[in-house]
């Protein structure tokens, strides 16, 4: 049975679509990641699934119960660390633990989740004197504090530096070992590679495209990217006739080709670049990215 089951969401805010018909499901023990950009109904999507907002259509089943009529029971059984938190700034994070496990009739001790998210050595700093990586752990030690059997985590990394980014990647990896069922939103691209069994990609409220994110980009791109800061005076009409380029795009001056045959698209760019009297910056070769499939998608880019 699925832990999640989401079919034709809908939910408006008067004109605004921002969920609109989305559905998914997710499996016992998957990590599953709603992946695009702000304002995409990723958030919106989130709290309509633990309870905390109304839908305006569909159906919506969270391990077998409904969230919109049986919020109670479900909240025992969940995990969830969202965006914005509002932890006690006076409690020590010690403190903060364990009054949270108190709301739970399954409880895990506070030291042992202190010591999982790495915060043994300021189990006793007050909540306002930690850094924003140390109160992220923080918020997923509360996630977890009744050890649920489904994580939501929206957005978990926003904000953070690349260090604490990739540690907090490494906790959430450890949730993932212990086979939990996680459901993240991200707009990270390598965390979602990283992190996600499967992704959906979405956009303006609706999901374009679902599948493990490799496969994902072995659909839409057998091709190599070759990126570049485009030049005002290159002629970019003539970008997608190079030799072996199966398509181009260019978002605010960033020009990607996705090549067949790298050497031969690159002599030919430069053939271009030199009879236009210009100099390529930024040029660089790289693989396909979930990045190169929402440009492909929705024709922009995922802005940080």
């Amino acid at each position: 049975m699925p832990s999640v089951v989401v079919e034709s969401l809908r939910k408006n805010y008067g004109k605004l679509k921002a969920v609109d018909g989305v559905s998914f499901q997710i499996e016992p023990g998957e990590t599953f990641g709603l992946l695009g950009p702000n304002g995409a109904g990723k958030t919106t999507t989130i709290e309509i699934l633990i309870g905390l907002r109304t839908r305006d259509g569909g159906h919506v089943e969270i391990l077998g119960l409904d969230p919109g009529r049986e919020t109670h029971g479900l909240k025992q059984r969940i995990g969830v660390q969202l965006q914005t938190d509002n932890l006690y700034p006076n409690l020590t994070v010690h403190e903060l633990v364990d009054l949270f496990g108190s709301f739970f009739r399954r409880r895990l001790p506070a030291d042992e989740l202190v010591n999982l998210v790495n915060l043994d050595e300021r189990r006793g700093a007050l909540v306002k004197q930690l850094s924003g990586g140390q109160r992220q752990r923080l918020s997923l030690a509360l996630a977890l504090v009744n050890d649920p059997e489904l994580i939501f985590l929206d957005e978990p990394t926003t904000g953070l530096d690349p260090q604490a980014r990739r540690s907090l990647w490494e906790l959430i990896g450890r949730f993932k070992g212990q086979g939990k069922t996680i459901l993240l939103t991200t707009h990270y691209m390598e965390e979602a590679e990283r992190l996600c069994d499967r992704v959906a990609v979405v956009d303006h409220g609706r999901v374009l495209a679902i599948d493990p994110p490799q496969n994902l980009i072995a659909q839409h791109f057998q091709e190599v990217a070759i990126q570049f800061s485009a030049p005002p005076r290159l002629d970019q009409t003539r970008l997608g006739d190079l030799t072996a380029v199966s398509s181009a795009a260019d978002e605010d001056g960033l020009v990607t080709l996705y090549s067949a045959d790298v050497p031969a698209t690159l002599s030919a760019l430069m053939a271009l670049a030199s009879s236009s009297g210009v100099v390529l910056n930024n040029l660089e070769v790289r693989r396909a990215t979930l990045e190169d499939v929402f440009l492909k998608l929705t024709g922009r880019r995922i802005r940080e």
